[in-house]
């Protein structure tokens, strides 16, 4: 039987939007770096997309490099396209990046013109796509000058592979640089990638996040569950499909009984605002609109559903946030601080 979108699917997900430009995206968005590769069934990774466009998430964000294997995730959402998103693509917005490792030899990872225009081809390739609403540099390459990744991505948006030129994992210096050569290119920088959630604030202490709304570039946080430890799955233990036990992105040595008892503790300021951690988590990277859009993982449908009931209650009181920051302790997670030329926790 063929799907068919929800028709309440526009109801209820706010839109955002992104920095100065005329794209606008929901409030949460769903990415496919997690379960879309060929250890996931095919019927789950539908179901999963299903549900977020049903709920009105009309984002949807990869990479070249997602899997595994490497690009099996741009390939299975190529056949969700197909098969069930086809009459819809016109009310999708489908981002895709490059900057990681791909393929063997010198050309296959980082930022050169060779390596962004030839993964970008591939990618729309796997998809079955004409083109990318965002393409994206996925991370900065110091041996590469800015002005040829940024000439790259304005050479994919001008030969119509991508409609809006996108970064990810800059830190502010960078991120000023990048949006100068793209303007002065007329290839403006649209939107900022950046991990961020109340255990890894770097976007704040970079100064990043300030940037951003100086310079009229939207945004999109990446892992605002902080690989899942934002949630209620850890507090009576590991469960054996999650990712600490999986070792996928989450070290099991992060969840001691310190942040394990902070993690508690937060659940019960979400339980004071009638929200889940998990919404409280969310809304807390949303909180007064500094950041476009929130990107959730899944895993599961009922997951997605968890973190779209998140857009009922965006707004904190001072108390709140004073009492949040007692227990949201950083951690140190931010895998991509070598992208973005940061040290952990502030060190």
């Amino acid at each position: 039987m063929s799907y068919v979108a929800a028709e309440n699917r526009y109801e209820t997900m706010p839109y955002r939007r992104c920095g100065t430009s005329g794209l606008k995206l929901p409030a949460i968005s769903l990415g496919l770096w997690h379960n879309f590769g060929e250890d996931t069934p095919h019927e789950t990774k539908r179901s999963l997309c299903r549900t977020a466009f049903d709920l009105g998430i009309t984002h949807f964000d990869l990479a070249n490099n997602y899997g595994p294997p490497a690009g099996s995730a741009e390939a299975a959402f190529g056949n969700i396209l197909r098969d069930d998103f086809r009459d819809y693509r016109d009310e999708l917005i489908i981002s895709s990046k490059a900057g990681y490792n791909m393929w063997p030899g010198p050309y296959g990872e980082w930022g050169s013109r060779k390596y962004l225009i030839a993964s970008c081809d591939a990618s729309l390739k796997r998809m079955g796509l004409e083109y990318v609403d965002i393409f994206y540099s996925h991370r900065f390459d110091p041996e590469t000058p800015l002005e040829e990744t940024m000439g790259a991505l304005d050479q994919i948006v001008r030969s119509g592979k991508a409609l809006y030129a996108g970064i990810s994992s800059y830190n502010s210096e960078r991120t000023r640089a990048a949006v100068a050569i793209l303007n002065d290119l007329g290839t403006p920088c649209v939107i900022h990638q950046p991990s961020y959630s109340m255990l890894n604030r770097w976007v704040e202490r970079d100064g990043l996040k300030d940037t951003l709304q100086e310079l009229g570039v939207g945004s999109i946080a990446f892992s605002p569950l902080a690989q899942g430890m934002l949630s209620t799955k850890y507090l009576s233990g590991v469960p054996e499909s999650s990712r600490a036990a999986q070792n996928k992105s989450l070290n099991p040595n992060m969840l001691s009984d310190q942040a394990l008892s902070n993690i508690s503790e937060l659940n019960e300021i979400a339980k004071a605002r009638g929200q889940t951690l998990v919404q409280m988590a969310i809304a807390w990277v949303l909180r007064g609109g500094g950041i476009t859009t929130a990107l959730i993982g899944a895993s599961k449908p009922a997951q997605i559903t968890d973190c779209a009931g998140a857009v009922n209650n965006l707004d904190f009181t001072a108390q709140e946030l004073e009492k949040i920051d007692e227990y949201a302790l950083e951690e140190d997670i931010n895998l991509w601080a070598l992208s973005s030329e940061t040290p952990q926790n502030g060190a």
